[in-house]
């Protein structure tokens, strides 16, 4: 068993394996005519019941070939340009080699002896990541699992730095169409259940800054402590960004922290045309960024940043065994004293490969391409009478449903919606995915791919029309 341990003397054989995996994964690609199979969970799931993990096969191919009949036939690829459901990019091939590299030598970054060189790109990454928002020369961060840790991470920055232990009193604003983490967050930070305050959005699925300054403002006369304002630069929904500079002022005006959500908008920080979306944003606390979502990078590649490096001293805990105190007056740099992991994947270099290959312009471009690309997309939806469309994007999100004509109870053109995703999935032809606005079905395109061409958004909402069609004809045959 020892021959599959990776080191100097198995070598050949780990080139031998990885080729062979590396070659079955591209002719798949290659060969891949849609997003999705359309396999249901009843189907696969006997075939993956049936394998015995006891009884292993002991060779590559063997498994390559299982592999394939479990995984990679009916796996959702996220590359093919119909794939248009959830905030899932296509990949960049620097960054699938930096995968290769990392996953190879298996750096931990959580201490300096474990990662040496791989501490140094990582805070390089974190610096360069601040000065491109602009929090100033005190800034610092570190890499997390997702826009979730990273949200939970600043929030528990912005509680300690409240310096409170009456948790009841704190409060949280975000608004109506904020990631679902901030709950989650408030809850795990242990505060109360009225913690956070929903603010409303206007048209646009924005914040609305009136409605906020009158929460801050009850807040403060009920004698309770704003913690932070959660500010999104890119919704999950509807790619909606809030009104960042406005946000920062009524942050200051009230003294609670800013702290702004862009895992999705996060690519605008290398667009060439459309970074000024998010001015405003050099103004947080703190920022969650996701470059597994709008830089191209495989999952996962996240960060949390900060205006004042000393406030990630709230994450920092010291041990004997692995970051003793002593290490901080020998200039040690441990990233663990500002992580909520420990043991933690050298994510940064996919990013770090990244932009030696295609440098933040190439990045910035593709990202450019699929704004301009939502924007071709909503003048389709605006113009087709089969469609509501909801807002005009942002970034790259666009929310619509069909609408017939001939149909005019709501609750039936909610269910052909949903039916008409579910058939479109089950054909594999494309695959989207849904939402609910004002109590409402309704269905959704995140566009991520720079190859996925307004020729496709067409087809597909061809596709989701002609599927609703039959699906409410079906419905009046059954009424009949």
């Amino acid at each position: 068993m020892r021959s599959h341990l990776l080191n100097d003397t198995t070598t050949e054989h780990y080139r031998r394996s990885v080729t062979e995996g590396v070659e079955r994964v591209a002719a798949k690609l290659a060969a891949t005519d849609r997003p999705f199979t359309g396999v249901t969970a009843d189907d696969l799931a006997p075939r993956i019941d049936a394998i015995d993990l006891d009884r292993p096969l002991g060779d590559t191919t063997a498994v390559l070939d299982e592999l394939e009949d479990v995984y990679l036939r009916d796996a959702v690829y996220f590359h093919h340009p119909r794939y248009l459901a959830h905030l899932n990019c296509p990949v960049v091939i620097p960054a699938v080699l930096g995968e290769a590299v990392l996953s190879a030598v298996n750096s931990s970054l959580d201490t300096w002896d474990q990662s040496a060189g791989g501490t140094l790109i990582e805070r390089k990454l974190v610096d360069w990541t601040a000065a491109r928002i602009g929090l100033g020369p005190a800034a610092d961060g570190v890499f997390t699992s997702g826009g979730t840790q990273s949200n939970l991470q600043a929030l528990l920055l912005a509680r300690e730095e409240t310096k409170t232990q009456d948790l009841g009193r704190l409060r949280v604003f975000a608004s109506e169409v904020s990631h679902f983490s901030v709950q989650k967050s408030a809850k795990l930070l242990g505060l109360g259940p009225d913690a956070v305050v929903v603010i409303p959005v206007d048209h646009d699925k924005r914040m609305q800054t009136v409605a906020l300054a009158h929460e801050l403002e009850r807040c403060a006369e009920a004698g309770l402590i704003p913690m932070a304002v959660v500010a999104t630069a890119g919704t999950t929904d509807f790619g909606s960004i809030d009104p960042l500079p406005e946000i920062a002022g009524l942050c200051e005006q009230y003294g609670a922290w800013m702290h702004v959500d862009a895992a999705y908008g996060c690519g605008l920080l290398a667009s060439l045309k459309y970074r000024h979306r998010i001015d405003g944003i050099e103004r947080a606390d703190s920022v969650t960024v996701d470059y597994h979502k709008s830089f191209f990078q495989p999952v996962s590649s996240s960060a949390v940043l900060v205006r004042d490096a000393a406030t990630l001293r709230h994450a920092t805990y010291h041990a004997e065994y692995l970051n003793p105190r002593r290490m901080v007056t020998e200039r040690i740099p441990n990233q663990v004293d500002k992580s909520l992991q420990t043991t933690r994947r050298f994510d940064a270099l996919k990013l770090w490969m990244t932009l030696r290959v295609m440098g933040a312009d190439g990045i910035g471009a593709l990202f450019d391409e699929v704004c301009d690309l939502a924007a071709e997309g909503w003048k389709l939806l605006a113009a087709d009478p089969r469609f509501d469309v909801v807002v005009e994007p942002s970034l790259s999100t666009l929310v619509f449903r069909y609408v017939p004509a001939a149909v005019t109870d709501p609750a039936e053109i909610d269910r052909a919606n949903l039916h008409a995703r579910k058939a479109l999935f089950a054909s594999g032809d494309a695959v989207v995915a849904s939402t609910k606005v004002s109590g409402r079905h309704y269905l959704k395109f995140t566009l991520l791919n720079p190859e996925t061409t307004t020729a496709d958004i067409t087809a597909v909402l061809d596709l989701i029309a002609g599927h609703a069609e039959q699906y409410l004809g079906e419905s009046l045959d059954r009424a009949c």
